[in-house]
């Protein structure tokens, strides 16, 4: 059985029996877990088991470990500081910026890797312009060459520690002040405009490796009549063609509210799915979620399911073994050198 085109949440910290039954649906393709679905790494530890139990291939396992704002997994885990912490340094000293991004990097991935996760949706590449209160201090930088340079240290610790990267959100989310999680923002600057900003850290990141891109929920209105999401035009013309992008594409969460511009869940899943998104996520709305994945029983896209069999995880370290690793006793100290304060929390689900 491949991989199906549909990424689901769960609803507590064990997995039920009627959620086994639909993850082994062949629709499905991968589990994200929430900071609802965590207690300790041991209880993710068994969580992820019984999920990669469920069938072959196991499933993609994924999370939002960005941290700062976005850290899904906390006790237990090294707390991890916002994107926007390492351009502040980056201004600074960017020789000690990047390998402070490509430190943490690594070891935001070894310590998700050694629970069995396959994915933390990371790194973030859009540009902080000042007015986007969902993107702010998630960002690297407000300028495209910086936010690229940092991503790609940060991607190159993922990597080192066996973990594919998946950039958010194309073509750039940083220009708008609407929360796509409340409703579709509208950006209204020319493709042009775009393509010499925003869509830098794209191409530089599609251009080094880059294993996943989400796309963002956000409409375009100069430039296409489709958000970004549910758009054949950045998907494909744009992300495949023009930036020759070969990796998986996730669709942003399809219950966010700059979704429902698509209709139905249903439809929403569809479209996503026609644009070009090779898996689309629906979370914390499970009666849609079945009827989802059910009007996709048939679906078949060779080309998707090799793109996503590509992103498993491949750990190094046993997470029981972490203390005692050397790297990681340095990683963890590089970052308390330079907390300061206390992070705010973004926890949405």
């Amino acid at each position: 059985m491949t991989l199906g085109p549909i990424m689901l949440d769960l609803k507590g910290t064990e997995v039920l029996p009627e959620e086994c039954e639909l993850l082994a649906h062949p629709a499905v393709g991968g589990v994200i877990i929430f900071s609802r679905n965590y207690e300790t790494p041991e209880q993710l530890q068994e969580m992820v088991a019984v999920i990669r139990a469920v069938r072959t291939p196991p499933l993609l396992i994924a999370v939002d470990q960005e941290g700062g704002r976005v850290q899904r997994f906390r006790d237990g885990f090294t707390r991890l500081p916002p994107a926007a912490l390492f351009g502040k340094q980056f201004d600074q000293q960017s020789e000690a910026a990047l390998q402070l991004a490509e430190s943490s990097g690594w070891l935001m991935a070894t310590e998700l890797t050694a629970c069995g996760v396959d994915l933390s949706f990371a790194p973030v590449l859009d540009l902080d312009r000042g007015v986007s209160s969902v993107i702010g201090d998630r960002a690297f930088h407000q300028q495209p060459a910086a936010v690229a340079d940092l991503a790609q240290a940060y991607q190159r610790g993922m990597h080192s520690a066996g973990m594919a990267s998946v950039g958010k959100h194309f073509p750039g989310h940083g220009a708008v002040t609407a929360d796509s999680h409340k409703k579709l923002p509208e950006d209204d600057r020319s493709f042009a405009d775009i393509q010499m900003e925003d869509l830098v850290p794209f191409q530089r990141l599609a251009a080094s490796g880059l294993n996943g891109m989400m796309a963002a929920h956000v409409l375009y209105t100069a430039i296409n009549p489709q958000p970004a999401g549910f758009s054949r035009f950045w998907l494909t013309d744009v992300l495949r063609g023009q930036l020759d992008f070969q990796g998986a594409i996730f669709s942003d969460d399809l219950s966010m509210g700059g979704a429902a511009w698509a209709g139905s869940y249903i439809d929403r899943a569809h479209a996503a799915l026609e644009a070009g998104c090779d898996m689309a996520l629906v979370c914390n709305h499970p009666d849609e979620a079945i009827q989802v994945v059910e009007s996709l029983e048939h679906y078949n896209q060779p080309a998707s399911a090799m793109r996503l069999s590509l992103l498993h995880a491949r750990p190094r370290i046993k997470f029981e073994k972490l203390g005692y690793s050397a790297q990681w006793q340095q990683a963890v100290r590089n970052l308390k050198a330079i907390e300061k304060e206390p992070w705010l929390d973004m926890d949405m689900e």
